[in-house]
């Protein structure tokens, strides 16, 4: 491995949102400085890093200016433009590499990829049109998820069929923007987890505990700490996410999704190449957050302790409800962290608590 960025080394981050904000606030503690390209003038991450080039993720020249300011770039989220983390990967090192991102901002090539790591996945179907739609529910028994493959978050970019007859299938491509198109079919699952993992330029790997995520309307509410699983299947999570970090030569903290069947076999859903909003109770629970954990890791740091201290619920604060604030902060057991967001639309994730529990509970849920 070589030798681990120094103090005062200087690491790009692409994105500007609350999770570019927690790595800039874990890179200041390691003595880093940190400079972030995103399009937002006001974003949550410019308030807390020493620069912010302020442009789009593909403009060259802006691109340029990172690469000439960075001793190694990363990502906040899955939709930076591929081809921007290749130019910038010619110049100075990008973790995780931009295969990962390629391969995860393709639900169709996700999927694909993931079964060839050995990871099962829900019943998928590839759609360009709506006699697609018909054909795949015709092996789904007409139930399903139809997504875009692409740039869809939080529920976004879908349309659900349950018991659909042809007619239902009909105009839905179109109502869908036309875009390439993924249908998946359900599975019988009993609850959803996540693992956070993480890999080190020299290979070495670690992960935290898995969490059990609750979403309502496609957004993630609550994780809870530990799972409700059997340590088998808590070894099986683990397993799958060293074998996906292994097999893409990755770098950093990885999120993965699995849905827990009720023999506790796991079926994978999806992953993230970057920080994951499931994994923000390792701020509060843990000696080494993931967000510490993925600078440890880009920066070519040894990994950090992923022990947890205590057992917990990290709970979204959507829109409004980061109005909740002074009575969350009256509460002895609760770590509040809001994002600095300056406008609180309905459904937008303004903040998040994590509320603390011993751990001898055995699951706070």
């Amino acid at each position: 491995m070589k030798t681990p960025l120094a103090p005062g080394a200087a690491i790009g981050i692409m994105g500007g949102g609350q999770l570019g904000r927690m790595l800039a606030m874990a890179a200041a503690r390691l003595g880093y400085r940190t400079v972030i390209l995103e399009p937002q003038a006001e974003c949550p991450a410019a308030q807390v890093a020493g620069r912010h080039i302020a442009a789009p993720y593909d403009d060259n020249e802006a691109l340029e200016r990172l690469a000439d300011a960075c001793d190694v770039v990363t990502y906040e989220f899955e939709n930076v433009p591929v081809g921007a983390a290749r130019l910038l990967n010619e110049r100075v090192p990008v973790f995780p590499p931009p295969e990962a991102l390629e391969f995860s901002q393709d639900r169709l090539e996700e999927k694909i990829f993931l079964n060839s790591t050995g990871l099962s996945t829900a019943p998928f179907f590839s759609v360009d049109k709506d006699a697609d739609v018909t054909r795949g529910l015709a092996r789904f028994d007409g139930n399903g998820v139809l997504k875009t493959r692409r740039f869809g978050y939080d529920g976004k970019g879908q349309h659900v069929f349950r018991g659909a007859s042809v007619e239902e299938a009909k105009g839905v491509c179109a109502a869908m923007g036309g875009r390439s198109l993924i249908l998946e079919g359900f599975v019988p699952f009993e609850r959803e987890i996540s693992v956070i993992a993480v890999r080190g330029r020299d290979g070495s790997m670690a992960s935290y505990d898995p969490a059990e995520n609750i979403h309502r309307n496609g957004i993630l509410h609550r994780s809870i700490v530990p799972a409700r699983i059997s340590p088998q299947t808590e070894e099986a999570a683990r397993t799958a996410a060293f074998a996906l970090m292994a097999a893409l030569g990755y770098v950093g903290v990885i999120g993965v999704e699995f849905f827990v069947m009720a023999d506790g076999s796991l079926i994978a859903n999806e992953f993230a190449p970057r920080v994951h909003n499931s994994g923000h109770w390792t701020e509060a629970a843990c000696r080494v957050s993931q967000f510490e954990q993925h600078i440890r890791a880009v920066a070519g740091l040894p990994l950090g302790s992923t022990t947890r201290h205590a057992n917990c619920i990290m709970t979204n604060l959507l829109g409004r409800e980061q109005d909740e604030a002074p009575a969350l902060l009256s509460e002895p057991d609760v770590v509040l962290h809001l994002y600095g967001k300056r406008e609180a639309r309905q459904g937008r994730k303004m903040g998040h608590y994590t509320r603390l529990f011993p751990l001898g509970d055995k699951s706070p849920a």
